[in-house]
């Protein structure tokens, strides 16, 4: 009897579960069972054991009917729920069941640093004809619990990423693989130090270039919180996980327009849901993961032990698939074929990890193939997205600028790398001998000298001033600001008051002063109202200095989104431009750059593939000519929704070219205007060792509503301000536009390594 009550318990699970799916008890015929479940429960004595068996069997055969009928027919919402069902498995469960022993670091459980984030030195064993094998790894990632509210829901605070980067660091010391398990809705948005998005951003840079294995895994991929441990070098998936730029809630909130305090409507949530492409086929056919881990009917639950087996083994061969592809490709293909020759002699769906990888593989990489690791992780990254933006190309095209592209490639490595060092080590020694041999001839001809000067009376130190004529730098900056551009907004006759005058008594300024000379910034407090980017284009760089490339690259809608599929074209044909991101090569008094602009104009400034492959393109050609490269943020509203996980893919697909130009000796430098939130400033901005802000600029990872719903509390008006941004540490400097031009050229002087064309 005892056996049949648990199998009623069982079932009673299995309804509950069923029920959050479907949110209610009203698909199908889950009511009856429901009803049934508790007659059960509530009648027990009344039946014989062999009377309430066989009705336990009904009710089994009933379940399991449905358990099909859901599977069959599962929606991407139905998929977001079962990761958000606190029957589903968590890091913890996977950690005692798929490795042999473990260690957490940084704290254990309430007493973490942060709950959310979870790392912890493990083994993994592996079995190889009766001998037994441990490796060990670095395991990192978001712990969600089963119902524990100091987890957070597995949203990561940002000392909880900076852990994850930290122990990241130590793997990478140590030489061991790093296992990234991904289950966060998206990470915690605050400020403080050091910052949601900087720190995201951090994790990212450093990822790029780690010098081990990285595997990672998500079930519940929420955005940058899962990208702050996602940049890896095989991207698994589980078959009901979720990978979203943001969750269907906060896109339907968004599209719907849905007032503050208010809930999107059911419907438009799982349309939503539908058109972001979020379930794991769907992003295996994007390209954004590699290959996908199947899971029981309606998910794995934190009992469900042949799965673990199962994850054991997908584990242990794609950090095997990391390492031998920094080998030989002729170890890569014998470990496949051994592979595919233990997969065919395993007829049953469940792996027995101990039984089905019959070699060994060393997880320890020399020089010479951590090079290799670093640059296919590269590679990879670069490939990302590559036809999810339009591009008018043809064969001819092709040839042409593969063929410019390798002469520039050889000209500039002519110049630079061998002519340019040759003459410097030339000029060093020339330096050095005629230093020496005017110190000589200086003492021969030292008392000569002072007698002379002592007949003549000449004052010592004193020389002759002459007047020279401004350079062409000293020109460059004298340059008034609307010589070449005026703003179209100076041409209203009328006046402005400053959002200050009741704080700090601003008179109100007549527009076509305030637009005009006064450059948009109120004489009086220094508030800076908003300009468009041409006036930048106009007033910041050289004159006629400005030479665009990549123009034809244009944003695109690679998941066929009702709503981009709409307002793509008129935003197109409103602006003359293909997408929100420009790239150009420009001079700022004599100094030549490569500068890319996000703008406001092109769907505020949003970040989609056509973006992120031009700011890849503008890195590659920084980094081909040694010229700084400037990013030059008018507005950014973040990731485009309506391109799903290929705007998200951008993060990392840019921050790793980012990392690139840098560590080939290039200057990065960042000037955030107006307002900069979320992904582009999680990755490749934030990320800048040099980031300065226009005054009265705004920055941050999430909006005050995303704060609050999150948070639960309401933050200051002042919260993303560009001063308190320089208090955090998030930037270096705030800059009056005014003073844009002869900032730019100090920092482009005055920062960066020695390896720039002009040094």
């Amino acid at each position: 009897m005892e056996h049949t009550r648990k199998r009623l318990a069982k079932c009673e699970e299995g309804i509950t579960y069923l029920c959050q799916i479907k949110e209610g008890s009203d698909w199908g015929n889950l009511s009856g069972l429901t009803s049934k479940l508790e007659g059960l429960k509530n009648s027990f004595y009344d039946y014989s054991e062999e009377q309430f068996s066989d009705e336990v069997s009904q009710l089994e055969e009933s379940l399991t009917f449905l358990t099909e009928r859901c599977q069959e027919d599962i929606s991407p919402m139905d998929r977001v729920r079962i990761v958000r069902s606190p029957l589903r498995f968590s890091l913890k469960d996977i950690l005692e069941n798929v490795y042999e022993d473990y260690t957490e670091l940084g704290g254990e459980g309430e007493a973490n640093i942060d709950p959310a984030m979870v790392v912890a030195k493990a083994n993994i064993l592996r079995r190889v004809k009766n001998r037994v094998f441990t490796q060990q790894v670095m395991v990192i990632g978001h712990e969600k619990g089963h119902g524990e509210e100091y987890r957070n829901g597995g949203s990561s605070k940002p000392w909880g990423n900076e852990k994850a980067l930290r122990f990241m660091q130590v793997a990478e010391t140590e030489g061991i693989p790093i296992h990234c398990y991904i289950f966060t809705p998206g990470a915690f948005p605050v400020e403080e130090y050091p910052g949601a998005a900087q720190q995201i951003a951090r994790n990212l840079y450093a990822m790029a270039k780690l010098r081990v294995p990285i595997v990672s895994i998500i079930s519940e991929g929420g955005s940058g919180g899962a990208e702050a441990i996602g940049l890896s070098d095989l991207r698994l998936m589980f078959s009901h996980g979720y990978y979203s730029v943001i969750s269907p809630e906060g896109a339907a909130a968004i599209e719907g327009r849905v007032k503050d305090g208010l809930k999107a409507p059911k419907e438009l949530v799982e349309q939503c849901a539908e058109h972001l492409k979020i379930t794991a086929e769907d992003n295996l056919e994007l390209g954004t993961i590699d290959r996908i881990v199947e899971e029981p009917p309606l998910g794995a639950k934190h009992d469900d032990f042949a799965f673990f087996k199962k994850l054991r083994y997908e584990m242990m061969r794609a950090t095997d698939e990391v390492v031998l592809r920094t080998k030989s490709l002729r170890a890569f293909r014998a470990y496949e074929l051994k592979l595919k020759k233990s997969d065919d002699d395993d007829s049953t769906m469940e792996v027995d990890a101990d039984t089905t990888i019959h070699i060994d593989i060393n997880w320890e990489l020399n020089a010479d193939e951590r090079k290799r690791l670093i640059a296919l992780r590269a590679k990879k990254y670069r490939e990302m997205a590559s036809k999810a933006y339009c591009s008018e190309t043809n064969r001819f095209n092709d040839f042409w600028n593969s063929a410019c592209t390798k002469t520039a490639k050889v000209y500039y490595t002519i110049t630079y790398d061998i002519l340019k060092r040759q003459q410097k080590q030339v000029e060093k020694v020339i330096k050095e001998v005629s230093g020496e041999g005017s110190s000589f001839l200086k003492r021969l001809t030292a008392p000569f000298s002072a007698a002379y000067d002592f007949v003549v009376h000449k004052p010592a130190g004193r020389g002759i001033v002459r007047q020279s004529s401004p350079s062409p730098r000293q020109e460059a900056l004298a340059l008034e600001f609307g010589d070449t551009y005026t703003s179209p907004l100076a041409n209203e006759d009328r006046t402005i008051t400053c959002p200050n005058s009741l704080k700090s008594g601003c008179k109100d300024l007549w527009i076509p002063d305030l637009y005009g000379e006064f450059c948009g910034v109120c004489e009086n407090c220094g508030h800076h109202f908003p300009l468009e980017y041409k006036w930048y284009l106009n007033n910041l760089f050289d004159r006629d200095s400005i030479q665009e490339f990549n123009k034809k690259i244009g944003a695109g809608n690679p998941l066929n989104h009702p709503i981009l599929r709409k307002k793509l074209q008129p935003v197109k044909n409103e602006t003359k431009r293909e997408s929100a991101n420009i790239t150009f090569q420009a001079k700022v008094m004599d100094v030549d750059l490569i500068v890319t602009m996000l703008y406001s104009d092109f769907r505020n400034g949003t970040v989609g593939a056509a973006e992120g492959e031009k700011f890849v393109r503008a890195c590659e050609l920084a980094k081909l000519q040694r010229k700084p490269l400037l990013a030059y943020v008018h507005t950014t509203g973040g990731i485009r929704i309506q391109e799903g996980t290929m705007g998200v893919i951008q993060m990392p697909k840019c921050t790793v070219a980012v990392r690139d130009y840098v560590d080939a000796g290039g200057l990065y430098i960042v000037v955030y205007d107006n307002n900069s939130y979320a992904g582009p400033v999680a990755s490749f901005l934030g990320c800048s060792f040099y980031q300065f802000a226009i005054r009265s600029s705004r920055i941050g990872f999430a909006g005050h509503r995303v704060i609050r719903d999150t948070t639960g509390q309401d933050i200051p008006p002042d919260y993303h301000s560009a001063r308190n941004a320089l208090k955090r540490g998030h930037i270096h400097g705030i800059w009056d536009r005014r003073d844009f031009r002869r900032n730019l050229h100090q920092a482009l002087m005055t920062m960066g390594g020695r390896n720039l064309y002009y040094r």
